[in-house]
């Protein structure tokens, strides 16, 4: 079984719902996860609730969506990987500074405390500023696997990093082997 974990870049969740529907057509069980943003939010980019009824839709399974409820992926749900797609800057901060106060975050620290793969999806705005500190650490992290990325806008948005959603299922495949796909930057 597989964790999938939406963070609060809005702007990526159709890339990420593609990911995920297809992950679930090459057979991968998966259990969905959502920071309270994600679960809670409406945007331009959509509402909540129309996410969670697709999420729900496309695995079958209720979305885990609170601290209590992710706690236990590790010691007692053992995912074989968690994907988090996308995971924004502020989540990657928090779990590499082993902060746990969102769902996705309790997901990342459970599941990693179990020694099995963890596969970030990168979308930030501050990827190569503050946060490139935080790529770092987890670069060093056992079982901690990124998907590759990129600038997407080099001249307006010269610090921002997105990961190439096209890499996802590669990235896993090569995750659940103990393998980090290269390169790491395009």
């Amino acid at each position: 079984m597989i964790g999938y974990a939406f963070c609060g870049s809005f702007c990526t969740h159709k890339q990420s719902l593609d990911k995920l529907t297809a992950l679930k057509s090459d057979g991968y069980d998966i259990l969905p996860i959502m920071s309270e943003n994600v679960y809670t939010t409406d945007t331009r980019f959509g509402k909540a609730c129309d996410l969670i009824n697709k999420v729900e839709d496309i695995t079958k399974s209720k979305v885990i969506h609170t601290i209590v409820e992710a706690e236990p992926l590790g010691p007692r749900v053992k995912l074989d990987a968690l994907v988090i797609a996308p995971c924004t800057g502020n989540t990657l901060a928090k779990i590499a500074r082993g902060i746990t106060d969102t769902p996705v975050t309790m997901a990342a620290k459970a599941h990693l405390r179990s020694d099995r793969p963890t596969v970030i999806a990168l979308c930030s705005n501050d990827a190569l500023s503050a946060n490139l500190q935080n790529i770092s650490i987890l670069l060093e992290r056992k079982n901690v696997f990124f998907v590759p990325m990129k600038q997407d806008d080099p001249k307006n948005k010269p610090h921002s990093l997105v990961c190439d959603f096209s890499q996802l299922e590669e990235t896993l495949k090569l995750a659940l082997v103990g393998k980090q796909l290269q390169p790491l930057f395009k």
